[in-house]
């Protein structure tokens, strides 16, 4: 297993739209590994394949600090409840970046197994965000979309400038 470089907003491979996965092989599972293993590194919830500038519709998901491991392939949102709450949402690729985000309570997802099994399953509360989170990433959809534009505006400033400072990107030696 590899730990993967993390790639940091404004980059536009956060923008590009993943491909649907077609081949269910080793690679997949390297793959999955890899983002597992990159995802815990960097201490997160959940990391989408485009963040680690692979553009396929791959997701690894553990809320519950290495005790449940999810992994999903080419995951759609079925349905997500109308019941919808302010939640503080950070994300890997916008390193230090933490805002208020309106998420569904519940969503049902459909995704493939490893395997290439399809599955669909109800989430709820921390499960439910940090998948419509990791979703949105396989659409190049990123955090500061859901946020107003002053703000968002602001943060790309500020991380554009950290970045030319001091070269920001999570890379396996941080």
């Amino acid at each position: 297993m590899t730990v993967r470089d993390i790639l940091i907003y404004p980059d536009p491979g956060l923008r590009e739209k993943s491909a649907v996965v077609e081949k269910f092989d080793d690679d997949l599972a390297t793959l999955a590994n890899d983002m597992a293993e990159t995802m815990y590194a960097f201490e997160g919830i959940g990391l989408a394949a485009a963040q680690i500038g692979v553009l396929t519709r791959v997701v690894v998901m553990d809320t519950q600090e290495g005790l449940n491991l999810q992994v999903f392939i080419n995951p759609e949102i079925v349905t997500a409840s109308d019941s919808k709450h302010l939640v503080v949402e950070g994300c890997l690729s916008l390193p230090g970046v933490h805002e208020k985000v309106s998420r569904s309570l519940v969503a049902q997802v459909s995704y493939q197994d490893l395997s290439g099994e399809t599955v669909v399953k109800v989430f709820r509360g921390l499960e439910a965000q940090c998948i419509q989170h990791e979703v949105e990433h396989l659409d190049g959809v990123v955090l500061v979309d859901n946020i107003g534009r002053a703000k968002k505006r602001w943060i790309t400033k500020n991380l554009k400038k950290r970045k030319n400072k001091r070269n920001l990107r999570y890379t396996a030696a941080q």
